[in-house]
């Protein structure tokens, strides 16, 4: 081990090897593994995508329509997460779905492998698979969220997709049914209830005006339903 060598004598080939890699753009078409080497070796790049084999390239983030509603629904996650033992959430974790496709959703809620979940963690620590649930905070209808994306968490068998679209001040919670998405319609109180994850309740009015009281407040009750307990027993048993 040489103590007194000096980090600045490493950046010469650093930067060579920095070079000889093409920078990543929105629009490329590339194969998933030219996507992955180029990601990793790109540090300046906070989040990029794969989408049918086209590259997006994330833009700085704004707080409030971006950021802040980020943080609301990964707090009714996390706090569904919590409660029920063998549930994985994640924040931004890159999800290898096919060869064309590796996005980096705004939040994943998945049973672990280990309790029967369908996606697993891979040896370099990446989700495999189609999670559970998929969340997505959206500018608009527009976006590719509700178009290309959507398209390939159907194809590849995402059983539940939230889509927030800011601008409309719009929620969508779509379900697959039969290899097509429908959307999941409040009921009388405004609230929606997952299908793949019993006590998940979300009530969908407050969460778009910002009550989080009230959202957490509701997802409490679906946490306190018999449906959820039964769902806490069925993990553990299934885990054992």
């Amino acid at each position: 081990m040489v103590l007194n060598q000096s980090p600045k004598k490493q950046q010469p080939d650093a930067q060579n090897e920095y070079k000889s890699i093409p920078p990543l753009e929105s629009g490329d078409r590339l194969s998933r593994h030219e996507f992955e080497r180029r990601y990793t070796a790109i540090p300046d790049i906070k989040k990029a995508e794969l989408i049918e084999g086209v590259v997006y390239v994330a833009s700085p983030l704004r707080f409030t329509n971006h950021a802040e509603p980020h943080s609301h629904l990964i707090g009714w996650m996390w706090t569904y997460r919590t409660a029920t033992p063998g549930v994985r959430l994640g924040d931004n974790a890159t999800v290898r779905l096919d060869l064309d496709n590796e996005p980096q959703p705004d939040g994943v809620l998945f049973i672990d492998s280990t309790a029967g979940g369908q996606a697993q963690l891979s040896d370099d620590d990446y989700i495999e698979g189609a999670p559970e649930l998929i969340v997505e905070i959206a500018a608009s209808s527009a976006a590719y969220d509700l178009h290309d994306k959507k398209n390939a968490y159907r194809r590849n068998g995402v059983p539940e997709y939230i889509v927030w679209q800011i601008y409309e001040n719009k929620l969508e919670w779509f379900e697959l049914s039969e290899g097509e998405y429908r959307q999941l319609e409040p009921d009388s109180e405004g609230i929606v209830r997952s299908r793949v994850f019993p006590g998940l309740w979300l009530a969908v009015a407050a969460l778009l005006e910002g009550k989080m009281t009230q959202v957490l407040a509701v997802l409490q009750q679906g946490l306190n339903s018999p449906e959820h307990a039964e769902f806490v027993q069925h993990l553990a048993k299934f885990s054992s």
